[in-house]
């Protein structure tokens, strides 16, 4: 006997009275809640009984996502697939899949390479990144022992409601900008963030932070570049506040600078999710844009803009950026 179940919250209370099934299938497992998920477990756990799920993956910490790919339970088998693996592809569904990565390449490596969503309207940088993996700028990426390291900062709070705490750590090389960790935390002490740093070989990285540096910090009275300083960091002087259209200038920043830029996949992972996306706010009645959404990835995309205007500011790249002229060793 095959049955159908609903499993939203409101409706998924009555999958405790089922009895005797010894599979279940959960088809667009990408929609369901923890508490749905955490239901059905324990009603489909006879002997040699089987949980099937599959989705397209939106957010990582979706339950199903968190569930199997995360925690990644003893028992459990995880098996990506995409167009490539179907026996049964076709010209006309090839022609599709080449139209979707020409007109949205915001959405296509959602769409058909089972990455995580972005916003699929405005997104910024999401082709940008698109790109970057399709040019292997994406994967292991380590440091020139000799060049400084920098960390770019976006000032969160400590307090349970307060936004995240954002740190980029890169090294630029030349004509290139080497994007190796990321790191975010919300409601922690700067203490902490400074911990991290240390705790991952950063203490001997400049530290650059946006206009609010100056800003004296709630609970100790002291302006953050001078507890950074104080923590034995050397610290330039905050970047000046750019006014109202500092968002615009970041943005265009990093869409210049995006094709320079070199990403250690694992640990800047949480970083690049962010920053594809994202996105615009749009008044979608008069289709008219809003500026940038302030949400969970708006403060990765300021630390991120702010090292590209730092990488661009004409004082420091008169000198950085100039032509290298190398000798002619060997050459006939």
């Amino acid at each position: 006997m095959i049955i159908f179940q609903g499993m939203q919250d409101h409706t998924a209370e009555s999958i405790k009275s089922l009895e005797g099934f010894n599979i279940a299938w959960i088809e667009e497992a990408q929609s369901l809640s923890a508490r749905s998920l955490s239901l059905l477990r324990p009603t489909i756990r006879a002997q040699g009984s089987e949980i099937w799920a599959s989705w397209n993956p939106t957010r990582k910490s979706d339950a199903i996502d968190e569930f199997l790919r995360t925690q990644k339970p003893i028992g459990s088998t995880v098996v990506q697939a995409n167009w490539r693996d179907n026996p049964w592809w076709t010209e006309t569904l090839e022609a599709e899949r080449k139209l979707e990565l020409e007109l949205y390449p915001d959405r296509y490596a959602h769409t058909y390479e089972g990455d995580y969503a972005t916003a699929f309207k405005g997104a910024y940088f999401s082709a940008g990144l698109l790109k970057a993996q399709q040019e292997r700028r994406i994967g292991h990426v380590v440091a020139d022992p000799i060049l400084p390291l920098r960390a770019f900062v976006d000032i969160g709070g400590a307090g349970a409601r307060a936004d995240a705490f954002v740190i980029w750590v890169v090294q630029w090389v030349g004509q290139q900008i080497l994007v190796l960790d990321y790191y975010e935390a919300v409601g922690q002490v700067l203490a902490e963030h400074v911990q991290w740093l240390r705790s991952k070989g950063y203490d001997k990285a400049v530290v650059h932070l946006p206009h609010d540096g100056i800003v004296t910090n709630n609970i100790t009275g002291k302006q953050y570049v001078d507890h950074f300083r104080e923590a034995g960091f050397r610290c330039d002087p905050p970047m000046p506040n750019q006014g109202a259209g500092a968002a615009s200038l970041r943005i265009e920043a990093v869409r210049r600078l995006l094709p320079r830029c070199w990403f250690n996949a694992d640990t800047t992972e949480p970083g690049r999710r962010a920053l594809g996306f994202y996105h615009e706010r749009k008044d979608e009645i008069r289709d008219v844009g809003l500026g940038p959404e302030h949400d969970w990835s708006s403060h990765a995309a300021d630390a991120f803009g702010l090292m590209c205007v730092a990488y661009e500011d004409p004082g420091r790249s008169k000198g950085f950026n100039r032509k290298l002229e190398m000798p002619r060793v060997g050459v006939a």
